[in-house]
């Protein structure tokens, strides 16, 4: 009987060893924002085989992103949370599993040489792409100085092109993000940033999203994939990584480590600690449901889709909280 048992425990063994080998990588499209070409870091120094996870990261501009997921041509895509929600109301089903960071500054109300603050905007055309997160900030930043919508010109403009069309002077000031705005900033002489997400942090949570079909068969590897994340997390806190840290983010979009830093900067990568905070269920910005509820209402309220997505069912925090233990 023992000879049996010891035969038959030898067998599961080869077939889940099998089953490893097997299994293909998890295939994870990243595009270009410091919170997710930081995935490059767990790929360049090793933290996916140190976790025991194999893991193609697949590069894509971020439209295309959320395309290739939609395709089922990846598992998981790298978006903000109000886009994962856009997502799931339109089919693409996902869930969000880990915060990377939040906005701190790289998205940004940018305006010409006319408009020096956001009161000076009353009256005038803004650039701005209609219905997506660029949106939601300009209507913060108005509601911030005691304005609303009804104050500016919206004109619609793909965040890819906000720089040439206020360079053009079609428009007095453009909302986008990095590297468009900076690229705003560098174009227009007399430009400036009137208003950023440092001004809302919260707003923007930037997140990995996995479709549900990949979260049910293989949970146990996605976890390794936040726990590589945090090794992330753990390297780029380190002063002694800072020089190395930026020559590989830089090398994904052919800066120099010197022209990177600043967006860096204008991103906040969350600790453990800040995003076991920022995954408890509260109302406001301060927490990724709060956030995401006011960015399903904007959806709402500018058609992006027509019914409201469950926040509570689009976000799982266990598998930062297993990070606890």
């Amino acid at each position: 009987m023992k000879l049996r048992m010891k035969w038959l425990m030898s067998i599961l063994a080869v077939l889940i060893m099998a089953g490893n080998v097997c299994a293909e990588p998890l295939k994870i499209a990243y595009s270009d924002w410091p919170g997710w070409i930081a995935w490059d870091i767990a790929a360049r120094k090793g933290f996916f085989e140190k976790q025991g996870v194999e893991v193609e990261l697949k590069w894509f501009e971020y439209m295309a992103s959320m395309d290739a997921f939609a395709a089922g041509q990846v598992d998981a895509v790298t978006v903000t949370n109000g886009d994962a929600l856009i997502m799931n109301a339109t089919g693409a089903r996902n869930m969000m599993i880990m915060i990377n960071d939040i906005s701190n500054g790289n998205d940004k109300v940018v305006g010409g040489p006319r408009v020096g603050t956001v009161k000076e905007l009353k009256g005038k055309k803004v650039g701005v792409e209609i219905g997506c997160v660029s949106h939601l900030l300009l209507i913060n930043a108005l509601k911030d100085n005691g304005m609303s919508e009804k104050d500016v010109t919206l004109v619609n403009v793909p965040t890819h092109q906000t720089a040439q069309v206020l360079a053009s002077g079609d428009v007095d000031a453009i909302v986008a993000w990095q590297p468009n705005s900076g690229q705003a900033l560098k174009s227009v002489q007399g430009s400036s940033q009137i208003y950023t997400s440092a001004n809302a942090p919260g707003l923007i949570y930037d997140v990995l999203a996995v479709s549900l079909k990949s979260l049910m068969e293989r949970r146990d590897d996605w976890q390794k994939v936040v726990a590589a994340w945090y090794d992330v997390v753990d390297y780029m806190n380190n002063p002694a990584n800072h020089d190395e840290m930026l020559e590989i983010l830089s090398a994904r979009v052919s800066l120099t480590p010197e022209e990177y830093e600043p967006f860096l900067k204008g991103t906040k990568i969350l600790s453990l600690e800040e995003s076991l905070d920022a995954l408890k269920p509260g109302e406001g910005f301060d927490s990724i449901y709060g956030s995401s509820k006011i960015s399903d209402d904007f959806m709402i309220e500018n058609k992006v889709y027509d019914e409201p997505v469950n926040v509570q069912k689009s976000i799982d925090p266990s598998f930062t909280k297993a990070m606890k233990k």
